[in-house]
This record gives structure tokens, sequence and C-alpha cells, in this order.
């Protein structure tokens, strides 16, 4: 790694565009994406997206971390590590870096979804959901209880924007995903892959999440909506099953994030 003090005079060089205005999201929506990057954030996550084959474009940190970072950038003898004080790297990013390291990393190219179907038994289909603490927490839940991929739809929020990432503990590095096409063609094929959708929604037809663990088919795709607007109707035109989770004291749903892990944990793998 070569290691490049920052000076905070020297801000808007262009090699450290990867890092300014993190806080304002509409921006970074757009920027990221286009600019083939994402934002590893922390010295575990930078870890981790490594060790999922990620290579890492440039790292900023302050001077203590550079023992930790040094055997984790080995390999990487090239990529620039920008170090500076924590007044210099507010300066730059728009907030206080506390937890170690922030790395841009090259975004993988994401897979085909028949390819990621094809040997999977248990997917999670997320449907417009826009808040990245959500979205973040349900690929949290999908690594932990053994759910084969994720994927969501093109309005979704980016699993790879920093806050994603963050509230995932970095699982988002590690759970397969990509994003589907619209419904009219991710229908036909999820039904091609041999998968029966259930869509968790509020619905006088729909059935208990018991009555679906209780005979789960071989391969199940559970289908969430964003808190608020629910699944559209083309999402549940699609679903085979319409499913509920039985609720008490008058509570109508969950969280989106908690529905998805109450759901995985009922219709795991066993």
């Amino acid at each position: 790694m070569r290691v490049l003090p920052l000076d905070e005079h020297g801000l808007d060089a262009p090699e450290l565009k990867d890092f300014t205005r993190l806080t304002d999201v509409a921006l970074r929506r757009l920027l990221e994406p286009a600019g083939g990057l994402y934002l590893a954030e922390s010295t575990k996550v930078i870890e981790r997206a490594i060790a999922a084959g990620h290579a890492p474009r440039a790292v900023l940190t302050r001077a203590e971390w550079l023992p930790v970072l040094e055997p984790l950038l080995a390999g990487f003898p090239d990529v620039p590590v920008h170090v500076g004080e924590d007044r210099v790297l507010e300066a730059l990013t728009g907030f206080h870096l506390h937890r170690g390291a922030l790395a841009s990393m090259h975004r993988p190219p994401l897979p085909d979804p028949a390819a990621l179907l094809a040997g999977a038994r248990r997917v999670v289909v997320l449907e417009d959901v826009v808040d990245h603490t959500n979205v973040g927490s349900v690929f949290r839940s999908a690594a932990a209880l053994g759910a084969d991929a994720v994927l969501v739809t093109p309005r979704c929020a980016d699993p790879l924007y920093r806050r994603s990432v963050r509230v995932s503990m970095g699982t988002v590095l590690q759970v397969p995903w990509t994003r589907l096409p619209g419904w009219r063609e991710a229908g036909p094929l999820l039904r091609e892959a041999g998968f029966r959708v259930a869509a968790l929604a509020l619905a006088d037809d729909a059935v208990d999440l018991d009555a679906l663990a209780a005979d789960p088919p071989d391969r199940l795709a559970l289908v969430l909506g964003a808190e608020g607007d629910g699944l559209s109707r083309a999402a549940l035109a699609v679903a085979d099953t319409v499913v509920t989770i039985p609720m008490a004291h008058g509570v109508d749903s969950l969280n989106v994030a908690a529905a998805a892990a109450v759901a995985m944990w009922s219709v795991r793998v066993r």
C-alpha cells in the first residue's frame, strides 16, 4: 500500500473524489454505481470485502490504523492509503470517521438472476425497499438464517450503499444478490427456476405463515415490500400465495426487516 499524508488544503484533489460529500445520499446514489464503486466502512467490512474477492481502489484512515490495514492490503501494493487527522478527514467526508477506515472498492458485476436462482432453495425478494437500514438488516438476517440469495427490484435501495453495508455487518458482501427486471420478466423467471412465490401482505385470502412453514415447498421465494406502500399489484399478481404473520395485541404488521427475519426463520431448510 502507498501511504499518502492528507493536507486540509488539498482536499479537492481528483484522487480524493471517492470520499467527498459522503453525507449527500442523493448524490452518492448516483455517483457510486455510475462510477463502479462502493464504500466499505470499518476494517472489518474492508476485510470481508477483500475476502469476497473485491479489490480496493483507495483507502482513507488515521495513522493509528495503519498496522491493522497493512496485512489486509498486502496483496494491493499500489492502492493509495490517504492518512489524516480527524478534522481533515471530517472536512473531506462530512462526518466523523470513527470506524477506523473507509475504503472505496471496485463494484463487482451483478450475477445473472437465472444463474443465481439455479442452485437456490430459499430466496428473499425486496420490492422497492428504499430505506438502506432495512436493506442492510434483511441481508444480515439472510446470512444468519440461511437464505441462498437476495433479489432486489430496480427501484430498491442499493445494497452496497455505505449504510446498508454497515448495518448488514458486511454480510451483503457474503450473501449472493442481484437485481431483478420488472415483474413481467421476473415472475416467469422465478417460476421457470421452480420457485413458489409467497408474498407477505395483509389480504383477506392470506394464509398463516405457520401453515406455509408446516409444509414448505422445496424452492420458495419470499417477497416483501416497502413499509407504508406494501407490495405492488404486480408483485401480488405474481405470487402463488399471500402470507401473513400472526400478530397479537392489535398490531397489524412488523417492520419489513423484522418480518423478513421471522419469515426466513419459519421456512428455513431444516
